[in-house]
């Protein structure tokens, strides 16, 4: 036993960077947790572009599964990777529900999105647009994270709902007992609200894997609910039942054949504009969302020397690319480093170690789906909401004297939950600071690439 742990003591670094084996575990399986989902809702988007969804989940958790172990070997940062939210979406509603292309030319902008990202990150491209953001603004972009992290967490729970009036409000909780909906709508906010309270209360408390305790809590007081009738499942209104559910018997822990989507890559659009623009959507997005999720919880982890440098970030760059390419061979849209990474970082997560553990829970995710499946959302919301909670202290060391500093960093913060978007929050960070400092005479302050990304910003919004 000393032997295998001084061997993985050797092999991550675990002594030089302050952690041990327990917490790296522990703090593989909080992220696991909280990213999840994606092995429900990655299925649930791409076969509405005609997808195979049991094959899509295959594609997931073995996406999942490559990238994260890649992110280990290459860069040994406890950052996991799946297909990402948002870009899934857009693969799906917009180029082939909308743009009427078929799901397998997607694939092939996902894969060609890819190869120039490894290109990219070989030659230092994305590193230098990492280190060309300015400090202030690095810190601007964990905090924006925590914001946008929270919101996702407590729309997950149905704590905020949409409202057309309001366009976001609190959950009504007369309009669901006017509704005789509370049993399925209402108790799960509850819950979730009790979670957030229970994991607070961990968290000041200082009790180690406050964040895990948090969701199994949740999830097991979930259970006690709908055991005793106060939760009632409703699938029609987004209730699931908290209980792994064996429809086939133990012929359900089989994982689903990939072959309906496996190499289906489609490049007979290669050469036509609107392929060009779909590849330039896709690589847009991704470059930054990755690139603000790396800023974001790299700086909570205190990864960043002293210059606001991420040591090593080429590994985890070419990770990210190498795993986008691969994925869509798999049959999935963009793998992409999550932001859910926060949550293991939090937990003292801080080497390639909690990255492998993801990586084995999603290989585990492949047989033990149902189980996984049964976490429902009100149970990791409460981890969303105190992981955006941890990387929001990071507002704490922005310098706000400076109003050229602030008011760039104030807008990133605001846009990344408000237009439910890293890269966005990104993007009205950088044009701010390049055009207040411009035109305030400051220009000593601007780097070259940081004037053309804000030119690439501009153009993205008028051209795109």
């Amino acid at each position: 036993m000393e032997k295998r742990a001084g061997f993985l003591d050797r092999l991550f670094h675990l002594t030089e960077h302050g952690t041990d084996i327990k917490t790296e575990i522990i703090a593989g399986i909080t992220t696991f947790m909280t990213m999840a989902y994606i092995l429900i809702v990655n299925p649930s988007i791409l076969s509405a572009a005609g997808m195979d969804k049991g094959a899509v989940l295959t594609a997931t958790a073995l996406a999942g599964f490559i990238g994260t172990i890649l992110m280990a070997g290459f860069a040994n940062y406890p950052f996991a990777l799946a297909p990402g939210m948002g870009l899934n979406a857009f693969f799906a509603f917009t180029v082939c529900k909308q743009m009427g292309y078929s799901w397998e030319m997607a694939l092939a902008a996902v894969f060609i999105e890819g190869l120039i990202f490894i290109v990219l990150s070989v030659t230092n491209i994305r590193e230098a647009i990492f280190n060309a953001i300015p400090l202030n603004l690095k810190q601007a972009v964990s905090a924006g994270i925590g914001l946008f992290i929270a919101f996702i967490g407590m729309g997950t729970a149905n704590i905020i709902v949409a409202n057309p009036a309001t366009k976001v409000s609190l959950f009504s909780f007369k309009g669901a007992l006017t509704a005789g909906t509370f049993a399925s709508t209402g108790t799960p906010v509850i819950l979730a609200i009790l979670g957030i309270l229970f994991t607070s209360i961990l968290l000041a408390k200082n009790v180690k894997g406050n964040i895990l305790w948090g969701v199994i809590a949740t999830w097991v007081l979930g259970m006690i609910c709908e055991a005793t009738g106060l939760y009632v499942p409703n699938p029609e209104l987004g209730a699931f039942s908290t209980f792994p559910h064996l429809p086939n018997g133990i012929a359900s822990l089989w994982p689903a054949s990939i072959s309906p989507i496996l190499f289906k890559l489609d490049f007979s659009q290669i050469l036509t504009f609107n392929f060009i623009v779909v590849l330039f959507s896709f690589l847009f997005v991704d470059i930054f969302d990755t690139l603000g999720t790396l800023v974001g919880v790299s700086t909570k982890a205190n990864m960043l020397d002293e210059n606001g440098k991420l040591p090593n970030i080429k590994g985890a760059l070419l990770a990210d690319a190498v795993a986008t390419s691969i994925g869509a061979i798999l049959g999935t849209s963009t793998t992409t480093t999550f932001v859910e990474s926060a949550a293991g970082v939090s937990e003292g997560g801080r080497t390639g170690l909690t990255a492998v553990t993801v990586a084995v829970l999603f290989i585990i995710s492949l047989f033990l789906s149902p189980i996984f499946m049964a976490i429902p959302g009100f149970a990791t919301a409460p981890a969303l909401v105190v992981v955006g909670f941890l990387m929001f202290t990071s507002v704490a060391k922005l310098d706000l004297s400076d109003i050229t500093e602030a008011v760039p960093c104030y807008l990133a913060i605001l846009a990344m939950p408000f237009f439910y978007s890293i890269s966005e929050g990104i993007s009205f960070g950088v044009i701010s600071y390049v055009l207040i400092n411009l035109f305030c005479g400051k220009t000593n302050k601007i780097s070259i690439l940081m004037y053309i990304l804000a030119i690439i910003f501009i153009a993205k919004y008028i051209l795109l």
